[in-house]
């Protein structure tokens, strides 16, 4: 099972308790404005975003972690990787991302989990370059990834709903310097 320590958190696999918690996540409109069209998803929706994201980890040896608050065993959210095939214009490519409930925002918990999930990403796994995709004005999400050293690599628009997208990217050379 592929697990990840921080100093504050842990990141892993998922497990079946963690339906509700992050279902109650994906259900608040706050979390859910800057994702697809904004639509919040019920317990239904998160148990098949779980079960394919469990799916991505079993075909790409790699996915989304469930991350989980290490001094109160909190479900926060989620971070990790994804293939980002909504935007096929950035593929072959893999996408770093995260998702936390509101509480845990502003505490560096994003940036902390997500700069675990990179160093898997090119350490452990390989992989020589990293996206991030953010719809602009998206000012917290694109802070993360100028805090995982990301830099914008082109603008565009997202092919379903329209709004305008930038892409955020890093590779192995920019992350070891």
């Amino acid at each position: 099972m592929t697990e990840i320590q921080t100093p504050r958190l842990i990141l892993r696999r998922w497990r079946d308790d963690d339906l509700a918690p992050m279902a109650e996540i994906n259900a608040d409109p706050q979390v859910m404005e800057w994702i697809g069209d904004g639509s919040v998803q019920n317990l239904n929706a998160t148990a098949a975003s779980i079960e394919q994201w469990e799916e991505e980890w079993d075909d790409e040896g790699f996915g989304l972690f469930a991350v989980e608050v290490l001094a109160s065993g909190e479900l926060a959210g989620f971070t990790g990787l994804s293939v980002p095939e909504f935007l096929p214009e950035v593929l072959p490519a893999v996408e770093i991302g995260w998702r936390l409930a509101p509480q845990f925002w502003g505490q560096g918990y994003a940036s902390e989990a997500a700069h675990a999930a990179m160093e898997f990403a090119l350490q452990d796994r390989g992989l020589d370059r990293l996206v991030s995709i953010a719809r602009i004005g998206n000012d917290a999400s694109e802070n993360v990834m100028r805090k995982l050293g990301m830099t914008p690599e082109r603008e565009t628009e997202h092919p379903v709903y329209g709004f305008p997208l930038r892409v955020h990217a890093i590779d192995l050379t920019e992350y070891a310097a």
